[in-house]
C-alpha cells in the first residue's frame, strides 16, 4: 500500500537542478519606503494581533490582497484589502473575509493558534481557487481549498464554496497552490517536510483516492543560502521564459527566512531551468527582525504590473510589506544563470 510517510523518507521525485554559476547579478528586491502598508489593528478584533502572509491577484483595474489576519485568541481568518496603484492600500475592509467553518480548521483546544493560515490564490476559468493552510490547534497542518466565482468577489459576494482538505491525513502539508498547466490538466505546488513537491492533476474533483502527492522538485542545498527547508512564496507567473516561481526558505545560520526565485520549464514543470544563488530579498529592517517571529520575509503572492514585480509578503509574522523589482532585471539574472 501506498505510504505518503515512507515517500518523504526517499528518493522518489527528486530532479537534478541544472547547476548555476556562483557569480549571480546583484539584483534584489526594493521595499516599499512607506512598509508596511498594512498593520494590525486592535479596533477590529479579527487582526488584533497581526497580518501577514499575503496573496495577490490582479484583476478589473486593481490588486487584491487577501492576506492572514490572526485575533489575540491566536484565531487566523483573511483579510481583504486593494491597491490600485500597487503600492498604498486604498480600502482594507474591517471584518473578515473567509473564516474557519469546518472542523478540520477550529480551534480544538482554546487559547491555542488556529483557524486558515497562508492563503494562495489563483484564476482559473470563471472562478478564483483559494488553497491555504487549516489548523485545528493539534493535529498536523493540510492544505485546503475553496473557490467563489470572479463575479462574487468583484461584487464582495463572498459565497465560497465549503472549504475541503486536499492533502493526505498525518503529515504536515503547507504552502500549496494550483496553476492551469500548459497541456491538459493542473499543477499543484505544496511542501512536505523540507521540500518543494509538484503534483500534476486531471481535475480538481480531489476524491479520496488522489489527495496532493507527487514528486519532490526543488530541496534545501547545503552550500547555497536555502540550506534549511524550501517552499512556494506565491503562484507561479507566466513569463516568455518559462514559469517564473518565488520561493521561500529557511536559512542557516540564524534560521531566517528569505525568498528567491526559481525558473521552471513550461514543457516540463518538474525541470528548473535556473535558481538564484543569492536571496532576492531577506529580513534587514526593523519591522522584519522583530515581531512575533523573527527575522522573516514570507510572500504567498506577487502581480506583474506595466514590467515591474510587486511581491507581498509578511514580515517578522506581525506585518504586510510590499518589494518591487523589474521583471527585466529578474530575466536578466536567468539568462546569466543559464549561459
Amino acid at each position: 500500500m501506498f505510504n505518503l510517510l515512507d515517500l518523504l523518507k526517499g528518493d522518489e521525485g527528486k530532479k537534478k537542478e541544472i547547476s548555476v554559476s556562483s557569480s549571480q547579478k546583484e539584483t534584489r528586491f526594493t521595499r516599499y519606503e512607506s512598509n508596511p502598508i498594512i498593520i494590525p489593528s486592535g479596533k477590529y478584533p479579527f487582526m488584533a494581533r497581526a497580518v501577514y502572509s499575503p496573496t495577490a491577484i490582479y484583476l478589473d483595474g486593481k490588486v487584491h490582497l487577501l492576506y492572514r489576519a490572526q485575533a489575540n485568541d491566536g484565531v487566523s481568518t483573511f483579510g481583504y484589502a486593494t491597491s490600485l496603484d500597487g503600492l498604498t492600500i486604498d480600502e482594507n475592509l474591517t471584518e473578515p473575509v473567509f473564516i474557519p467553518t469546518q472542523p478540520f480548521e477550529m480551534s480544538t483546544k482554546p487559547g491555542w493558534n488556529s483557524g486558515c493560515e497562508d492563503p494562495r490564490i489563483t484564476h482559473l476559468g470563471g472562478k478564483l481557487y483559494l488553497t491555504y493552510t487549516a489548523y485545528d490547534g493539534t493535529s498536523p497542518p493540510r492544505v485546503a481549498m475553496s473557490s467563489i466565482n470572479v463575479s462574487d468577489f468583484l461584487n464582495r459576494r463572498w459565497n465560497w464554496e465549503t472549504p475541503r482538505l486536499i492533502s493526505p491525513p498525518g503529515v504536515d502539508d503547507k504552502d500549496a497552490c494550483i496553476v492551469k498547466n500548459k497541456g491538459d490538466g493542473y499543477i499543484a505546488f505544496h511542501r512536505l517536510g523540507n521540500a518543494m513537491w509538484i503534483d500534476f492533476l486531471r481535475d480538481l474533483s480531489f476524491p479520496q483516492v488522489k489527495l496532493l502527492t507527487g514528486g519532490i522538485i526543488a530541496q534545501a542545498r547545503e552550500d547555497f543560502w536555502d540550506n534549511v527547508k524550501v517552499g512556494i512564496a506565491g503562484p507561479p507567473i507566466q513569463t516568455d521564459q518559462g514559469w517564473l516561481l518565488f520561493y521561500h526558505a529557511v536559512s542557516n545560520p540564524g534560521f531566517k527566512y528569505k525568498i528567491g526565485a526559481m525558473l521552471l520549464d513550461y514543457s516540463n514543470p518538474r525541470t528548473i531551468l535556473a535558481r538564484t544563488n543569492e536571496p532576492l530579498l531577506e529580513p534587514e529592517m526593523d519591522y522584519e527582525l522583530y515581531g512575533q517571529v523573527p527575522n522573516v520575509v514570507f510572500s504567498c503572492g506577487a502581480v506583474v504590473m506595466d514590467g515591474t514585480i510587486y511581491m507581498y509578503y509578511g514580515a517578522a509574522d506581525s506585518v504586510v510589506c510590499v518589494a518591487t523589482m523589474k521583471l527585466s532585471d529578474l530575466n536578466d539574472v536567468f539568462r546569466a544563470l543559464r549561459s
